[in-house]
């Protein structure tokens, strides 16, 4: 087979494969939510960063930065807001699994956002895409504790977003 048309047909699978993740996000706010905080792109970016097989589901919570900084505190022992948390789940032992798989829970504070998004001279909505990313990668066990951690989620950050049409996040403005 020639490069041309192998490359084509690994393309082809590639796009057969992604039909068959599926991310159901069910999105619920605490706290008042900033005007064009959701976008298409924002939702399709999350549903790219989904590596895994079949169906999924990943419970997003809006909260206050008050919220966001109890749960910063308790969870991570930083007593202060933060954008995003991520709460994997994990299937306890002896249930079966049902056609869809619980990733987990993100919590995201949309007023350290705003500020973020102020401060770092980004669109609100491209910067929640973003956290959307982060945060589901999270769920799927990246992290970036580490140099080489944190390269290769930076690098799967940016090309997840390129794909829906948005700017790499980590260049400076």
């Amino acid at each position: 087979m020639s490069d041309l048309r192998h490359q084509k047909a690994k393309r082809l699978a590639q796009r057969r494969q992604r039909r068959l993740a599926l991310l159901t996000l069910t999105i619920d706010w605490q706290t008042t939510v900033t005007p064009n905080l959701l976008s298409p792109k924002a939702l399709r970016a999350a549903a790219l960063a989904w590596q895994g097989w079949g169906k999924s589901a990943v419970n997003v919570l809006l909260v206050s930065s008050t919220e966001s900084q109890q749960l910063n505190a308790e969870w991570r022992g930083k007593d202060k807001p933060t954008n995003v948390l991520s709460f994997p789940f994990e299937m306890p032992e002896g249930l079966l699994a049902e056609s869809e798989e619980l990733l987990g829970d993100l919590v995201i504070c949309p007023e350290v956002l705003v500020q973020e998004a102020l401060d770092q001279h980004k669109s609100l909505a491209h910067h929640f895409a973003h956290m959307l990313v982060h945060g589901m990668l999270h769920l799927q066990g990246y992290d970036h504790e580490d140099d080489n951690e944190a390269q290769v989620m930076e690098q799967m950050e940016i090309d997840i977003l390129r794909q829906v049409g948005l700017e790499n996040p980590y260049l400076q403005h």
